[in-house]
């Protein structure tokens, strides 16, 4: 038997899991080793070695059975992985820059390998385990972290565009204006763009712009008494356990991220809708407030558009080590 490895390469860990050529996976949950990424190439990919054969013993797997890698990376990066000009968003390391991952992984470890962005990999992960191996269907993923990233499938195929720059779906503009209770809010997005997804929808524009933002309408709230950043970070869990403030702020995201999916509901009239990310590892209930908030976001639809289904991603963790294996079982026609 034949199998396939997923490995997720970020900025300080790699995840991996192993899958059979019928697409079930060996290892639950993480399989996490550090990643190195800030040593360069050379260093990272022996660590990215060094930490499959640790996955491979933990699922029982002998490397002489591994037939094919699927890989995942941050972008910006071209549809074959190789890295912008400047460089991995999340790789600092000058040896990056204009990097052929996907080829330089090929020849370290010896056996194919593919490439996906980390957002489209997370996105084929949650179209997968909705429709499962050979779908025709179309979805549209939304991975909320420390930016917006996520993918677009469309009959069962990953669209990665011309260069590879497919499923940017951060930075596409929305209606912001149109989000009530944000009146004189200016959302700028690292991009440089103003009012796109990533500038209202992610944990950067709650410690840039909606922390600061609703301090002001909440004084002496006890977030305004640390940074912007350490406060961003539990903005989450304060939501969840129903501070007000807290509410608002994740209230502006999921009508964000309700404008957005109307945008691409009129594009691609999808089969389904799914939300991943750190914003959503929470219970059930508040998954279903935010689900519920981002759907009362949605300007009206017609009557055939409005049961389309709105999804938690599945195995946030490990979706996108998930989705590069089945994107290497695709390659090798598991």
């Amino acid at each position: 038997m034949k199998f396939v490895a997923g490995i997720d390469l970020g900025g300080t860990a790699i995840n991996y899991t192993i899958a059979t050529p019928e697409g079930r996976f060996l290892i639950e949950g993480l399989c996490e080793h550090p990643a190195l990424s800030v040593q360069g190439p050379e260093v990272c990919l022996g660590q990215i070695e060094a930490g499959l054969q640790v996955a491979l013993e933990r699922a029982g797997v002998s490397y002489a059975d591994v037939a094919a890698i699927g890989l995942d990376t941050p972008g910006p990066a071209s549809a074959d992985g190789v890295l912008s000009a400047e460089g991995s968003t999340n790789f600092v390391h000058k040896g990056w820059a204009g990097f052929d991952i996907r080829l330089g992984l090929e020849k370290k470890l010896g056996r194919p390998v593919c490439y996906l962005n980390d957002g489209n990999a997370g996105a084929l992960w949650g179209h997968f385990t909705l429709f499962g191996a050979g779908s025709r269907q179309t979805s549209i993923s939304a991975i909320i972290g420390t930016g917006l990233g996520g993918g677009v499938i469309v009959d069962g195929n990953v669209v990665k565009g011309r260069m590879g720059f497919g499923g940017e779906l951060g930075h596409v503009l929305i209606p912001y204006q149109s989000i009530a209770g944000i009146e004189g809010m200016t959302p700028v997005c690292n991009c440089g763009r103003t009012g796109d997804l990533e500038a209202l929808c992610s944990l950067t524009a709650i410690a840039q712009t909606l922390l600061p933002y609703f301090l002001q309408k909440y004084p002496g709230h006890e977030l305004a008494a640390m940074p912007a950043k350490e406060g961003a970070k539990r903005v989450r869990g304060m939501a969840e356990r129903g501070d007000a403030m807290c509410r608002d702020i994740f209230r502006v995201q999921a009508r964000a991220l309700g404008l957005f999916f109307d945008e691409m509901v009129n594009v691609f009239d999808p089969d389904a809708l799914i939300i991943g990310g750190g914003a959503l590892e929470t219970g059930v209930e508040f998954q279903q407030w935010f689900i519920a908030e981002a759907r009362a976001g949605m300007p009206a639809q017609r009557d055939e558009q409005a049961g389309i289904p709105i999804h938690v991603m599945p195995n946030g963790d490990t979706a996108g080590a998930r989705g590069a294996a089945i994107e290497a079982l695709r390659m090798v026609g598991a």
